[in-house]
C-alpha cells in the first residue's frame, strides 16, 4: 500500500511515463533506481515543465510513487537528440539507436511521430519515494 502524499507535495502536478500501465510500471522503476534521469514529450503537450518545478509521478495504477524535480529543460528535433540525452533516459540498452526506435513506436501509437518533429527534453532528479513499487 502506498503512503499518503506528504503534504508538502500535495499542490504538485501528477503524471505516469509512458502511454499503459505496464510500460509506467517500469519507467518508474528505473527511476527509482536512479537509471532514468530524463523524458521527453511532444512540446505541445500539457506536461510541460521548467527547472525547479517539482512532479508527483504515478504508477501504473495511477498511484502516486515519487517526486521528481526537473533540473534543465530544452527543445530539439527528434533527430537531433544525442547518445548523452538517450542515455539518460535509461531505457533498453542505453543506446541512441534504442531511443530512436522506441520513441519512434511511441510516439506512432499516439499518432504524433514524424522525423522533425519538436521535442521537450527534460533532465530531472529524484526527491523522495513514497514507498514499495508493486509487485511486478
Amino acid at each position: 500500500m502506498p503512503k499518503p502524499i506528504p503534504e508538502r507535495y500535495q499542490h504538485l502536478r501528477a503524471f505516469a511515463f509512458g502511454d499503459n500501465p505496464a510500460l509506467a510500471d517500469q519507467l518508474l522503476e528505473l527511476v527509482i533506481d536512479g537509471v532514468k534521469t530524463a523524458t521527453c514529450s511532444t512540446e505541445d503537450e500539457p506536461n510541460t515543465s521548467a527547472p525547479g518545478e517539482r512532479w508527483i509521478v504515478l504508477d501504473g495504477r495511477g498511484e502516486p510513487r515519487c517526486v521528481i524535480e526537473t533540473t534543465e529543460v530544452t527543445y530539439r528535433r527528434f533527430g537531433e537528440v544525442d547518445a548523452g540525452f538517450a542515455r539518460d533516459e535509461g531505457e533498453g540498452d542505453r543506446s541512441l539507436a534504442y531511443w530512436r526506435d522506441a520513441h519512434r513506436a511511441y510516439f506512432g501509437r499516439l499518432g504524433r511521430f514524424s522525423e522533425d518533429m519538436m521535442l521537450m527534453c527534460e533532465r530531472f532528479r529524484l526527491v523522495e519515494v513514497f514507498g514499495d513499487l508493486p509487485d511486478a
